[in-house]
């Protein structure tokens, strides 16, 4: 498995960016190539997503450590993915969002194609970068 990590700090409390990431309907609007998520239960998110330019469904297994700010997901069908979003309050008003993603580059290039190697993490990189920079305008956006 490799693993990336990235952040961004966000202008808003931690509450409102805890409440983004709990909500599947915004993941179209911050996540590249999720086209339609939503919430099966509690814990669950079925996502329609575009894998290299075909249609893909896959459900994530959501595990909260509330406590500790704390979003853990587990795809439990489809690509084999995971990650974790911490959220650490800066001060009252502004909040650094870190994800974490864990891939396999084997499954990544099998199901959404493109480049290998040190092009592919770089691929992956800047795809986290921007997810993180719609997050960021989706959540200063709501407020």
């Amino acid at each position: 498995m490799s693993t990336l990590e990235e952040h961004i700090d966000v202008g808003v409390p931690l509450d409102t960016a805890w409440d983004c990431l709990h909500r599947a309907e915004a993941y179209p609007r911050f996540l590249d190539g999720v086209r339609e998520a939503r919430s099966e239960g509690e814990h669950r998110t079925h996502l329609d997503i575009d894998a290299g330019g075909q249609p893909q469904e896959c459900v994530v297994e959501i595990t909260d450590r509330s406590m500790e700010n704390v979003m853990k997901w587990q795809t439990t069908s489809g690509p084999d993915l995971a990650g974790t979003f911490s959220l650490l309050p800066i001060d009252e008003e502004h909040t650094r969002v870190q994800a974490r993603f864990e891939y396999d580059p084997g499954t990544i290039k099998e199901t959404f194609g493109g480049p290998q190697g040190f092009a592919q993490a770089s691929a992956i990189e800047r795809g986290l970068r921007t997810d993180l920079q719609q997050l960021k305008r989706l959540v200063e956006q709501e407020r």
